[in-house]
C-alpha cells in the first residue's frame, strides 16, 4: 500500500483506506480486494482536523492554521510532507527532557519535520545539526526552521553508515532498533532517546540511563555516558 501511496494510508475498520482517483483505484484492484465509495468534496484537507497544537513546557507546538495561546512561545510546524507534528507522546516527552538540558551543541538524528531541532535552537543550543535519511524531511525541516526564524543545519545523512558530527547533546526520536545502533556511533555527552514503548528496554553500550518518562504507553529516556 505504501509503495502505491507513499504519502500515507489510513487504518480503518480492520483494513486500510486511501483517498484517490480512478487511476489509483485501478492500481489497487490489480493487487488487492477493494471496495470503493464516493467521498464528499474537501477530503483533501480533512486530515487537518487531526492535527492540534500542544503546549509542552514554555512552547506551543502547532500547525500554521491554528493560533497559539498568548502565554506560550509558538513553534509552528507544517506537518504536510514529513513525519512529526509535536503531538505524539514521544515528541512531547523528548521536548520535556530537552528543555531541562544545559544548552550547547545539539545533534538531532531522524529530524522528521524538525520539531526537536527547532525547539533546541530556540532554547539557545548552538550549533544545531538535524539529520535524516529522507530528503523530504530535510527540506521540510529547513522550511520550518525558516518559518520559525531559527538557524540550524539540516542535511541528508544515513546515521547508520555516515560519520556523525560530535555534539554535547544528541536527540533520537526514532525506532528502538535504530536508537540502539545509532547510540553506539554517537560522540555526545547526553542522549535523549525515544520512539519506543514502555515495555522496551534499550540496550546501549557505554551509556547509562539517568531518567525515564512515560505517557500513553510510550517513553523517552535520558542517557549519560557510562
Amino acid at each position: 500500500m505504501l509503495e502505491l501511496f507513499p504519502a500515507g494510508v489510513e487504518e480503518l475498520d480492520g483494513g486500510f483506506a486511501v483517498y484517490t482517483d480512478g487511476c489509483g483505484e485501478r492500481a489497487l484492484r490489480e493487487r488487492f480486494d477493494v471496495s470503493s465509495s464516493d467521498v464528499a468534496a474537501g477530503w483533501e484537507d480533512r486530515w487537518r482536523e487531526f492535527h492540534r497544537g500542544v503546549v509542552v513546557g514554555r512552547f506551543w507546538i502547532g500547525p500554521p492554521w491554528e493560533d497559539p495561546p498568548a502565554e506560550a512561545e509558538p513553534v509552528v510546524i507544517d506537518p504536510g510532507r514529513a513525519f512529526g507534528t509535536g503531538a505524539h507522546p514521544t515528541t512531547r516527552l523528548s521536548l520535556e527532557l530537552l528543555q531541562e538540558r544545559e544548552p550547547g551543541s545539539l545533534l538531532d538524528v531522524g529530524c522528521g519535520s524538525g520539531v526537536l531541532a527547532i525547539v533546541a535552537a530556540k532554547l539557545g543550543f548552538d550549533p544545531v545539526i538535524a539529520l535524516d535519511v529522507d530528503e523530504t524531511a530535510v527540506a521540510v525541516t529547513r522550511e520550518n526552521a525558516d518559518v520559525n526564524g531559527v538557524s540550524l543545519e539540516a542535511r541528508r545523512t544515513d546515521a547508520l553508515t555516515d560519520a556523525l558530527p560530535p555534539a554535547e547533546v544528541a536527540v533520537a526520536n526514532i525506532a528502538l532498533e535504530i536508537v540502539e545502533r545509532v547510540a553506539a556511533r554517537l560522540d555526545a555527552r547526553e542522549l535523549v532517546a525515544s520512539g519506543y514503548l514502555v515495555r522496551d528496554e534499550p540496550k546501549l553500550a557505554r551509556w547509562r540511563r539517568l531518567e525515564r518518562r512515560s505517557a500513553d504507553g510510550w517513553v523517552a529516556d535520558l542517557f549519560g555516558r557510562s
